[in-house]
């Protein structure tokens, strides 16, 4: 039975991608501000990734050990819905945030989060959930980053004796795949909101739950998803020191960067898979050798440092040298 949750999510999101994809009436990503894309593609792929998740959560869901994520799967579930009906009519966006501030605050309460472990973990949840929205920007990038992220916390979950969350992060990880049968480049669909949302939401709250259960220590989930962290993070921040409106649609991304200095979209995502799959070994050798916490993040700094500052000489250098 171990393998067939895993299986089972693989194959119903390719054949609900499959569906969808023949049917059409899927919404429209229009180039704008924030794309690197130059052609309407259909979004709201994640559809297929939430379904197949959600063949995993029943299939899970009468088993004890499995009850404390079934808050995180609800909410995720709920996210989801509030994206499509965004997606569809449009919705404020502080309606929006309300929803992620809730879902992430009811979610944390049940792991017995209270003071300011509760705020603090809030905080944490609602940056990642909308961050992982932010670098759902080129093709395979947000797909990938499920594959390997969830992929990650499975392999650790097993080791950490957590059957249940082990085949959980499995089977989301096996429809991420799925989903990247229609996303690698050329992409003929993307996550949007519907997939990038509730996968950002899982990432955090799921990270949390590994670590209260004493499943991987805080840091863990932390390394395995920094490809997305780190990026958002600095370019943000960066954004708020200048001044700009930070909720605004931008393409300063440093992944955003580099296509636009002239890596194609495989090229870039091949690149990601590469440093996403370092800092998954990193944060492996992490629950390894703890005693080397501090040499790993060391590590782990200069490796981003020294990429983040190839890709600024780049870009500020002048176009003719390019």
């Amino acid at each position: 039975m171990n393998w067939l949750v895993p299986f089972s999510a693989f194959a119903i999101c390719w054949l609900v991608l499959t569906w969808l994809l023949r049917r059409g009436g899927l919404p429209m990503d229009h180039p704008n501000e924030r794309s690197l894309h130059a052609t309407p593609t259909p979004r709201s792929g994640g559809l297929g990734i939430m379904a197949g998740m959600s063949v995993a959560a029943v299939w899970l869901a009468g088993i004890d050990l499995f009850q404390a994520a079934l808050p995180m799967v609800l909410a995720a579930f709920v996210l989801a819905a509030v994206s499509v009906l965004d997606d569809v009519r449009g919705l404020p966006v502080a309606l929006r945030f309300l929803a992620h501030f809730v879902a992430a605050t009811a979610c944390l309460l049940a792991l017995g989060l209270t003071g300011w472990a509760l705020l603090v973990g809030t905080l944490a949840v609602v940056w990642m959930t909308n961050l992982y929205n932010f670098m759902d920007g080129a093709d395979g990038l947000a797909g990938g980053m499920a594959a390997i992220g969830f992929g990650a916390l499975a392999l650790a979950a097993w080791r950490g004796d957590a059957p249940e969350l082990a085949r959980f992060s499995t089977a989301i990880a096996a429809a991420a795949l799925a989903f990247l049968r229609f996303n690698f480049p050329p992409a003929r669909v993307f996550m949007g909101d519907s997939g990038s949302i509730p996968l950002g939401f899982l990432a955090a709250t799921l990270g949390i739950l590994g670590w209260r259960q004493g499943v991987w220590p805080w840091l863990f989930p932390l390394l395995v998803f920094s490809p997305f962290i780190v990026d958002a993070s600095v370019t943000l921040s960066r954004r708020g020191l200048r001044g700009e409106k930070i909720w605004q649609a931008h393409r300063s991304h440093y992944y955003q960067r580099v296509v636009l200095l002239g890596a194609s979209h495989r090229q870039l995502a091949l690149a990601a898979y590469v440093l996403m799959l370092a800092t998954a070994a990193l944060a492996f050798t992490l629950l390894l050798v703890p005693q080397h916490t501090v040499w790993l993040l060391i590590l782990w700094a200069a490796t981003y440092s020294l990429i983040f500052i190839a890709i600024d000489r780049r870009w500020h250098r002048p176009r003719n040298e390019l």
